[in-house]
């Protein structure tokens, strides 16, 4: 044994000897009691090092689950796809990357153009009042009026498009973000499988 793994070894057994007087004087006359929580830890740290060694394998269903309780949320079950679960109003909102930027988005195939609210703009670093709101855009509420701009990269999970022509609606004329049909016309194939929206983006951008 060489010095570095006899000194590891001393460490262990030493830190073993103290738990075991210290659990000596804690369940003095209560062997059967010591013995039972014992097992129990044991049990607990066997079920660790089971959920440490398959954590790869295990990975897919956390997330697939976390996409279930956290509607929006991606999942990346292979290279190039997401897939969104859907939201308990019927919609699909998508938690998306904008200019390096988490924001959620409005799926929409009846948008023509990714649409911005004019409030997450301003968190992009777009100057809403430098803008001039000349288009106009039909939402939930009827038409509005929106300038166009542009995103450097709009990206969800691996997906990634650049340079996306974007419209920023008025203050207060919008609700949610919109993810218009500029960005989804340029993935390989998008539409709802077993109810979850799923994205398929090209093999090279």
């Amino acid at each position: 044994m060489q010095a570095g793994e006899f000194i590891t070894l001393a460490v262990w057994g030493a830190i073993a000897l103290v738990m075991i007087a210290t659990l000596g004087r804690r369940y003095r006359g209560r062997f059967g009691a010591m013995m039972r929580d014992a097992l129990v830890w044991v049990a607990l740290g066997a079920g660790f090092l089971v959920l440490y060694t398959y954590r790869d394998a295990l990975t897919p269903a956390y997330r697939r689950t976390l996409s279930e309780l956290s509607p929006g949320y991606a999942v990346a079950p292979a290279p190039g796809v997401v897939e969104v679960a859907r939201r308990r109003d019927g919609h699909f909102v998508i938690r998306m990357k904008a200019n390096g930027r988490d924001l959620p988005f409005l799926f929409d195939t009846g948008a023509t153009i990714v649409t911005l609210r004019a409030e997450d703009a301003e968190i992009l670093g777009i100057d809403a009042k430098k803008l001039k709101f000349t288009e106009a855009v039909s939402t939930a509420n009827g038409t509005a009026r929106a300038a166009l701009t542009q995103l450097e990269t709009l990206s969800v999970g691996d997906i990634m498009e650049r340079r996306v022509q974007t419209m920023v609606a008025r203050t207060g004329s919008l609700n949610e973000n919109l993810l218009g049909q500029n960005f989804l016309d340029e993935l390989a194939s998008y539409g709802v499988e077993n109810g979850r929206l799923v994205l398929r983006g090209k093999a090279e951008r």
